[in-house]
């Protein structure tokens, strides 16, 4: 398992698009609405960099949509692993709270002991 990129959530992604691209130089990766969750996601990366930059909006109805406080914007992070149902079966059998059953077959969450949403990806 190896830590991926990080999640952090926006108040409005066209706003932070514009400012990770105009302002701050990163390349937009991809982005894409999750129906699942009612959001929307943006992939960013700088150039030389391996890391990204996950930006996330989650619509008004979404449950998933909490206040938003600035600074408290963490949304998850992520960690790569071979196969995540696999993994998330296996952190499932150790305890670990689960956050969102797996909405699809190469992405999984679940909670660390704060309440932190951790992604696992493959």
């Amino acid at each position: 398992m190896r830590f991926g990129y990080t999640g952090v959530r926006v108040k409005d992604m066209d706003e932070s698009v514009r400012f990770y691209t105009e302002v701050m130089g990163m390349r937009l990766v991809a982005r894409s609405r999750i129906p699942t969750t009612k959001g929307e996601v943006a992939a960013l990366q700088s150039p030389g960099s391996e890391q990204m930059l996950e930006l996330n909006h989650y619509e008004p109805d979404s449950p998933y949509a909490t206040p938003y406080t600035p600074g408290e914007g963490l949304d998850h992070l992520a960690f790569k692993v071979d196969d995540a149902k696999k993994a998330f079966e296996e952190l499932r059998a150790k305890g670990v709270e689960v956050a969102l059953e797996p909405p699809q077959r190469h992405l999984a969450f679940l909670k660390d002991p704060n309440g932190i949403w951790i992604e696992l990806y493959q």
